[in-house]
């Protein structure tokens, strides 16, 4: 389903908005008002990696594909290559492989003037998308929905904090608790202003934007839309929140735990529609959940043990896990349940499913492939589905406990035959790669945290 925008002009604005056309496009590079496009693709960390193409050139040549070096999906977050990939490693030299342009994703750039982005997608040499890239990896999962009868919709909430960027050093630009305030400092309120038009601009829904609990720390979330779209969307609010923030000498930090105490979280709303785009999930109060919605939450509760590298990446991710902290510690589900690992909340035809396990330094798109992997699980499994938790979910002794740290899901990763099923091999031995070498980088590097407690 293509549910963006099309293009439109701003007065105030003399640059086009949202996303563009492969008509409008030759026409605005015609007229010299696109100068430049970018392209890029998401990586391991979802980050948007790619070239700066003069705009003619790319037109005239680069429709069918450029070659980009293979390294940018078998990096670490410092861009360090890694080695012991299938399609990339010191053993094949770090060759190219190929990107195609997807020219319906073009869209315009307003932090960037005459700039316009165009996602593409790494293939093999027989023309096969590259099984391991991130947007792949969605779209696979998506057409096995499909194959059922049903789409998915999805609605994205995502906390980072800001921090300060000066000579003194980085702190939260605020430091007291600022949950749903209205009045802001300046510096606050101009950012916010700032994010909002650029967001509008960038044709990304956006529905709120709003300061939290913890010091510096900021949500935003998202109008619930087309899974894919949800994805890419987010990629470039990344990008367009850093920018806007640089202006000011601040940085948004996209961590599970920024702080001590403090949890950042990528909680990702989903629903499921027929053909015929009615919701699947409609649930009145009182009522039990419908069936379909029963083996989607049961597949999640079932596969999602399984898969954990793929939401919780990093070894801070599993720091957010704390009890009572509003991150989850149990795969437990509830009603309107903030302390559970997937919370039924909406009401009638809004009803969904909001999956709380990933942290603000997942990247969306592996996320959102896992959670749709295991949905479909449970789905064509018709699994059942265990009782609510209606008490503390902290203490719920009836649902398993998330791992402890990184070490323990990728034992539980690599060697789980669920994971290779619903994922595929190849997927599992790469990332499962990439999360040994993020063990490796924390077991030789000494931490700020490490020498203090050895000063003491």
């Amino acid at each position: 389903m293509n549910n963006q925008p099309t293009a439109t002009f701003r007065p105030q604005n003399p640059w086009l908005s949202g996303p563009v056309t492969l008509r409008e496009l030759n026409e605005l590079v015609k007229d010299g008002r696109i100068t430049e496009i970018l392209l890029g693709v998401p990586d391991m960390q979802g980050r948007l990696k790619g070239k700066i193409f003069n705009a003619p050139v790319f037109l005239e040549r680069m429709t069918g594909g450029t070659e980009m070096c293979a390294y940018i999906l078998a990096t670490d977050t410092n861009m360090t290559p890694l080695d012991g990939f299938t399609f990339a490693g010191w053993s094949q030299g770090f060759g190219d492989f190929l990107v195609k342009p997807q020219m319906d994703t073009a869209r315009m750039l307003p932090h960037r003037p005459g700039t316009v982005l165009v996602l593409g997608t790494p293939v093999n040499a027989d023309d096969t998308p590259l099984q391991v890239a991130p947007r792949h990896l969605v779209q696979t999962q998506l057409d096995r929905l499909t194959e059922l009868g049903y789409r998915l919709k999805v609605g994205v909430e995502v906390e980072a904090v800001l921090y300060t960027q000066d000579e003194s050093g980085r702190a939260p630009v605020w430091s007291h608790n600022l949950d749903y305030a209205l009045q802001h400092r300046p510096l606050v309120t101009d950012f916010i202003h700032d994010l909002s038009s650029k967001l509008t601009d960038a044709g990304i829904p956006f529905e709120a934007i709003k300061t939290e609990s913890a010091p510096g720390q900021v949500e935003v979330s998202f109008a619930y839309g087309a899974a894919l779209h949800a994805c890419d969307d987010y990629s470039v609010f990344r990008d367009i929140a850093r920018d806007v923030a640089g202006r000011r000498r601040m940085v948004p930090v996209f961590m599970a735990a920024p702080e001590t105490g403090t949890g950042s979280g990528l909680h990702l709303h989903l629903s499921l529609w027929n053909e015929h785009d009615d919701p699947c999930f409609t649930h009145h109060h009182g009522q039990q959940l419908p069936p379909l919605m029963q083996q989607a939450l049961a597949g999640l509760l079932s596969a999602l043990p399984h898969m954990a590298p793929l939401y919780a990446p990093t070894v801070n991710s599993y720091k957010r896990y704390r009890p009572h902290s509003f991150a989850p510690t149990r795969y437990n589900w509830g009603y309107d349940h903030r302390g559970c690992a997937i919370r039924v909340t909406g009401h009638r035809d809004s009803t969904r499913l909001e999956v709380r396990l990933a942290g603000a330094d997942a990247n969306i798109y592996l996320a959102l492939a896992v959670y749709l992997a295991a949905m479909v699980h449970g789905i064509e499994e018709k699994l059942p589905l265990r009782a609510a938790c209606d008490g503390d979910a902290y203490t719920d002794r009836s649902s398993i406990p998330l791992y402890a740290d990184l070490s323990e899901a990728l034992q539980h990763f690599e060697h789980s035959t669920l994971a290779d099923t619903l994922l595929g091999k190849e997927v599992v031995d790469h990332y499962a790669r990439a999360a040994h070498a993020e063990l490796d980088w924390h077991r030789r590097h000494v931490t700020d945290h490490e020498r203090q407690h050895g000063f003491r």
